[in-house]
C-alpha cells in the first residue's frame, strides 16, 4: 500500500520531493544505483537491465539497455555502479566475468562501450573513483581484483587477496589511494593502489564470508562490514591495528550496508535470506533498529540513499520484481513496540531490574519495608538529545544485592567434589552422598539418598531362623512392619480361624489372631490415650475407610451381647494365634483356658522375664516376601527428579540419574536428560570444577553431552622419545610405538593430570613435576633441557 505523506527537501539549488512509492519489474532485480542529481535510478539484473526516472509520485521508465536480438551473458548483471562525476558513465559486472562499461551518450541504441574479460569467475562488485573519473575497479568471485583505466583496454594492476572469492571492494572517500575489499574467508584487507604486490593490513572482521563494507562519508577511517554470521560491524581503521567500534548483532545475513547521510551514528542494511525487510540502525543502540521498511515481500537486493546529502529517502530493488522508494517518516518504528522492562539474576544472586523511567520516578519517593535490607541501586542512562526516539525507550535499571552471605554457594562445590557417582554398589554410593548431604545441613536431600537406598537395595528375605519373634512392653526388638492390606479381601472358608477370642469373665484379651500385615501395639504407660487412664491397644492395618487410620482395642467396654469379633476373610493363609498372656499373677494358674503352646515358643517364652506388664507375641508360619518390585517406584522417583529440577538443584537430578542408571532412566525422555546434563556442567564449569564436570560428561550416557569433551580438545604435541609430532589417534607413537605420556619421574603410565615441557617433550605428573622443580630446573629425564613451565 503506497502511503501518501510525502517530503521536500532542500539541497542548494535543487529540491527533492516525493512519497513512498514502488513501480513493478519485468523481472527480479540484483542490484540498483542512483545518479549524481538523484532523478535517476538503474536496475540490474540477470533478465533487466533499466533506467527509471524518479518523479514526484511515480517511477518511469527512460531506457532499457538490454538490446539485441540474440540475450548475451554480458547483459547478466550482478552489480552495477553509476559515476558519480559523469552523470553518462555506468558499469556492471556480468555473471561470466566479464566487465562492461556503458556510454549514455551514445547516439546509437546499444549504449555499450567498452569489455574487459580478465576476469575468470563471476565479478560480484565494481566500484568507481569517487575524483577519478577514469579509474574502476572490479573483485571476482576468482579472487582477483583488478583496476582498470578506461582510457585503455587492458587493466592496468592486478590485486590478489589470497582467498577464493572477493565479495565486495570499495574505494575510500577520504583517502585518495586506499580501497578496501572484503572476502569470503572472513578477511578484510585494505589495499594502497600503487603497491599491488602486498595489501596495507588485513585483519579478521567476521566469522565467514563478508558479503559488504561501506566508507562513512565524514569519518575518515570508520568502515562498516556485514557477514553472514549476521553482524554489522564498525571499524576504526586509523589506529595501528583496526579496532572494533561498535557491533549491531541482526537476525539474518547482511548482504548490503549503507551509511545513512547527514546521520553519523545510522546505516541501513538489508538480508541475503528470509528477512525481507530493511533496518536502519543506530550503532549506539545495537539491539533494536530504528526504522523499518517492510514493503517488499522477498529478498532485498539492492539498497542506495538517493541522494549523498539527504536522509529522507532510500531507494530498493528486490527479487519480488519491485522498486521502491521509502519515506524515512513512512517507517515503522520497533522501537516504539520495544518492553522497556527487563529482570535477570546474576551469577551470585543480585537481581536487575530494568523498568520504565516514568514508573521509577513515581516510586523515587517510596522506602522500602523495614524488613528488606537489600536497598535499591538506581542507575539512570544520561540520554543523548539528537538520539532519535529517546523518550521511547529509556529504562531507569534498579540492582537489588543480596546480603552479605546470603548467595554463598559453597555446598553447591563441596558437594561437587565429595559426591560419588560411580566405583560402588549402588547402597554404598547413596550412603556416601546421604551422609555428604547431611552433614553440609541439606536434610532432605540426605533423606531422599536415605529412601532410595531403601528402594533399590532393601534387604532379602527374613532368614528362617528369625521368623519367631517374641516381643514384650519394653523390649528393644519388633517385628517389621509389613505392607498393609484391606481386611475385606481375605480369603474365603478361613471365617473360623479369624476370631478375636477373649476369656469369659476377663476385661482384657487374651489373645489376638493377627495377619503379617497388621500388629498388634500396646502403648507404654506414659504413651495412654488421651483423656484415658488406661492403656489402649491399637490395631494397624488398612480396612474399610481412610487408609493409615489407628483403631482402638478398648477391653473394657466391651458389650456383654458380642462377645466375638469376627474380622472379614483374609486373602493369605493366616498364621498361629498371637497370644496375649494376662498381666497379673492371678492368671498364671488358669492354664486351662489358654491356647496350647508349642515347644519351641514355650522356650522362648520362659526366656522372656514375667512381670505385671508382660505380653507375648508369638509367630510360627513362615514369612512371605511383600516387598514391592523398584519399578513400583520408578514414577515417584521421576517425579522427584523433576522436583529437584525445577527447584533448581540439577546437581541432584543428574547425580540421582548417574548413580541409578538404567533404573530410571528409561522413564525419563532424552531431552529432558540433555538439559539436566548441560545446566549441570555448565554449572560446574562456572565454578572451575573442570575435573567434575568432565566425569559428569564421561558418566553420561546422552550422545549429545558425551561429545562435549570431544570437540575442541585437540593438543599437538611431540614424542618424548623421537621427537615426531603425535598423531591424533591416541598417545601411542606411530613412529616409535613408545607411549609418550609416561612420567619422567616415577617412569609410570600417567592417568590423570598431565604436565610436560614444550621445549623437550618429557613431562609427567603434575605432582611429581611440581617437586622435582623445587630442587632443579633441569629435565628429570636427564636430556639436559632447562624446562619452563606456565
Amino acid at each position: 500500500m503506497e502511503k501518501m505523506s510525502r517530503v521536500t527537501t532542500a539541497l542548494g539549488s535543487s529540491a527533492l520531493t516525493g512519497r513512498t512509492m514502488h513501480c513493478h519489474l519485468d523481472a527480479p532485480a540484483n542490484a540498483i544505483s542512483v545518479c549524481r542529481d538523484a532523478a535517476q535510478v538503474v536496475v540490474a539484473g540477470r533478465s533487466i537491465f533499466k533506467i527509471f526516472a524518479i518523479e514526484e509520485e511515480q517511477f518511469v521508465e527512460k531506457l532499457n539497455l538490454r538490446v539485441g536480438r540474440k540475450p548475451s551473458l554480458n547483459l547478466s548483471c550482478a552489480d552495477v555502479v553509476w559515476h558519480q562525476m559523469d552523470e553518462n558513465l555506468l558499469a556492471t559486472a556480468a555473471t561470466n566475468g566479464v566487465v562492461v562499461t556503458w556510454n549514455l551518450g551514445r547516439p546509437s541504441r546499444n549504449k555499450q562501450d567498452q569489455l574487459f574479460t580478465e576476469h575468470k569467475r563471476t565479478v560480484n562488485k565494481v566500484c568507481f573513483h569517487p575524483t577519478e573519473a577514469h579509474v574502476l575497479l572490479s573483485g571476482s568471485q576468482d579472487g582477483f581484483m583488478k583496476c582498470f583505466d578506461l582510457r585503455r583496454k587492458d587493466s592496468v594492476s592486478t590485486f590478489s587477496g589470497q582467498s577464493e572469492s572477493v565479495r565486495d571492494v570499495q574505494f575510500s572517500i577520504r583517502d585518495y589511494f586506499t580501497f578496501a575489499s572484503t572476502f569470503e574467508n572472513g578477511n578484510v584487507q585494505l589495499w594502497d593502489i600503487r603497491r599491488p604486490d602486498r595489501c596495507e593490513r588485513m585483519f579478521t572482521a567476521h566469522n565467514g564470508p563478508v558479503f559488504c563494507c561501506d566508507w562513512h562519508p565524514e569519518d575518515r577511517g570508520w568502515l562498516a562490514t556485514g557477514g553472514r554470521d549476521k553482524m554489522v560491524k564498525v571499524w576504526d581503521m586509523t589506529t595501528h591495528r583496526a579496532k572494533e567500534m561498535h557491533c549491531v548483532q541482526t537476525i539474518a545475513s547482511v548482504a548490503r550496508v549503507k551509511w545513512r547521510p547527514e546521520c553519523r551514528h545510522h546505516l541501513a542494511t538489508c538480508s541475503m535470506m528470509v528477512d525481507h525487510n530493511i533496518y536502519v540502525w543506530d550503532v549506539r543502540r545495537p539491539f533494536v533498529p530504528a526504522a523499518m521498511f517492510e514493503e517488499h515481500r522477498d529478498v532485498t537486493t539492492g539498497i542506495a540513499w538517493r541522494h549523498p546529502h539527504d536522509p529522507s529517502f532510500l531507494l530498493s530493488g528486490s527479487k519480488d520484481s519491485t522498486l521502491c522508494q521509502h519515506l524515512f517518516r513512512d517507517a515503522s518504528q520497533p522501537v516504539e513496540r520495544a518492553n522497556p522492562e527487563g529482570l535477570c539474576y546474576g551469577l551470585f544472586g543480585d537481581l536487575a531490574f530494568a523498568a520504565k523511567e516514568s514508573l521509577v520516578a513515581a516510586e523515587s519517593g517510596r522506602k522500602p519495608y523495614t524488613g528488606d535490607r537489600r536497598h535499591p541501586i538506581f542507575f539512570k542512562r544520561k540520554l543523548d538529545p539528537a538520539e532519535p526516539f529517546s523518550g521511547l525507550a529509556s529504562s531507569a535499571l534498579s540492582v537489588f544485592e543480596i546480603e552479605p552471605g546470603g548467595g554463598s554457594m559453597s555446598w553447591f562445590v563441596d558437594t561437587a567434589e565429595r559426591y560419588a557417582l560411580t566405583g560402588r554398589p549402588l547402597a554404598e554410593l547413596c550412603d556416601h552422598n546421604a551422609k555428604v548431604a547431611r552433614e553440609l545441613g541439606r536434610n532432605q536431600v540426605a533423606q531422599t539418598w536415605t529412601m532410595l537406598r531403601i528402594i533399590y537395595c532393601s534387604p532379602g528375605l527374613v532368614p528362617s531362623a528369625n521368623l519367631n519373634h517374641s516381643v514384650g512392653k519394653g523390649s528393644s526388638c519388633g517385628l517389621p512392619l509389613m505392607n498393609s492390606f484391606n481386611l475385606k479381601d481375605m480369603a474365603s472358608g478361613l471365617g473360623s480361624e479369624t476370631r478375636l477370642d477373649r476369656s469369659k469373665g476377663d476385661t482384657r484379651s487374651d489373645t489376638v489372631l493377627l495377619d503379617s500385615s497388621a500388629t498388634l501395639i500396646t502403648n507404654e504407660d506414659n504413651e495412654e490415650t488421651e483423656g484415658s487412664d488406661v492403656p489402649t491397644d491399637y490395631l494397624l492395618g488398612d480396612v474399610e475407610g481412610e487408609e493409615d487410620e489407628l483403631y482402638p482395642l478398648d477391653p473394657e467396654h466391651v458389650h456383654p451381647e458380642e462377645p466375638e469379633y469376627v474380622l472379614p476373610q483374609e486373602a493369605f493363609p493366616l498364621r498361629h494365634e498371637i497370644v496375649d498372656t494376662p498381666s497379673g499373677p492371678e492368671h498364671l494358674q488358669d492354664k486351662a483356658d489358654s491356647p496350647h503352646v508349642s515347644g519351641s515358643e514355650a522356650d522362648a517364652a520362659s526366656l522372656a522375664p514375667v512381670d505385671s506388664s508382660f505380653s507375648l507375641l508369638s509367630i510360627s508360619h513362615a514369612l512371605y516376601d511383600s516387598r514391592l518390585p523398584p519399578d513400583f517406584f520408578s514414577v515417584l522417583v521421576c517425579d522427584m527428579l523433576h522436583f529437584y529440577a525445577e527447584q533448581g538443584d540439577v546437581q541432584m537430578a543428574v547425580s540421582v540419574l548417574i548413580v541409578l542408571g538404567e533404573r530410571v532412566r528409561k522413564d525419563i525422555d532424552e531431552q529432558t536428560q540433555e538439559h539436566w546434563y548441560t545446566s549441570y556442567i555448565d554449572l560446574l564449569q562456572r565454578f572451575r570444577l573442570w575435573n567434575v564436570s568432565n566425569q559428569v560428561v564421561k558418566l553420561s550416557t546422552s550422545q549429545a553431552v558425551s561429545c562435549l569433551n570431544q570437540a575442541s580438545t585437540t593438543l599437538h604435541v611431540n614424542c618424548s622419545h623421537c621427537k615426531r609430532p603425535m598423531s591424533s589417534r591416541g598417545w601411542v607413537c606411530d613412529r616409535c610405538h613408545r607411549c609418550a605420556s609416561m612420567c619422567a619421574v616415577c617412569h609410570h603410565v600417567v592417568k590423570g593430570l598431565f604436565v610436560w615441557c614444550q621445549g623437550c617433550s618429557h613431562g609427567g605428573h603434575l605432582q611429581h613435576i611440581m617437586k622435582w622443580l623445587e630442587g632443579s630446573s633441569h629435565c628429570p629425564a636427564g636430556c639436559g633441557h632447562l624446562c619452563e613451565y606456565s
